[in-house]
């Protein structure tokens, strides 16, 4: 069991490829096998956390990884929706910033000692997120609910951005 929540992160990076490969070469970027790909990568995120907590087996690979994988299976697909014109270019500047104060935020908090745990803003935004977009992958382009979605999730990571700064400005000075 303690291997287990690093294999399933491992397995969402290999998926991230595949998913990619399969977006790419579905007509408008709308394909129900990208969707499930990317439904299934997504579960993976709660699944590795969930484990790696209930079995407290959490892990130093895991806490950089899991992240990462996360980062990379939701940029992935808003860049490729954009490219398809299924999401506007908005989501992909405002995904990018947040990506890089992340990216930031931990090349300054990680030498220090300084871990941030998630707060549950941060988990119900990436779930919002992943259902806006896997609704949008799978649904026709008319379609506007899932925009609705991914918007209000993205609108929950904005927020709990702040509050990542927030704690972490306060941990700096202590």
């Amino acid at each position: 069991m303690r291997y287990v929540p690093n294999a399933l992160t491992i397995a969402r990076l290999v998926a991230i490829p595949i998913f990619i490969v399969v977006l790419w070469e579905a007509p408008a970027g709308h394909s129900v096998t990208a969707a499930i790909l990317f439904g299934l990568a997504s579960i993976t995120d709660w699944f590795d956390g969930y484990l790696a907590r209930r079995y407290q087996v959490q892990s130093r690979f895991g806490r950089l990884a899991d992240p990462l994988a996360d980062r990379l299976l939701i940029d992935a697909a808003v860049i490729l929706l954009v490219v398809y014109g299924r999401l506007p270019w908005a989501g992909l500047v405002v995904i990018g910033a947040r990506d890089v104060l992340l990216l930031a935020g931990w090349r300054v908090l990680t030498p220090r000692g300084v871990d941030l745990d998630v707060n549950l803003l941060g988990k119900t935004a990436t779930w919002l997120l992943y259902l806006g977009i896997g609704c949008r992958i799978v649904t026709h382009e008319h379609t506007s609910w899932p925009l609705w979605i991914f918007w209000v999730g993205l609108a929950g990571a904005v927020v709990a951005s702040i509050f990542y700064v927030r704690d972490a400005w306060r941990a700096l000075h202590r």
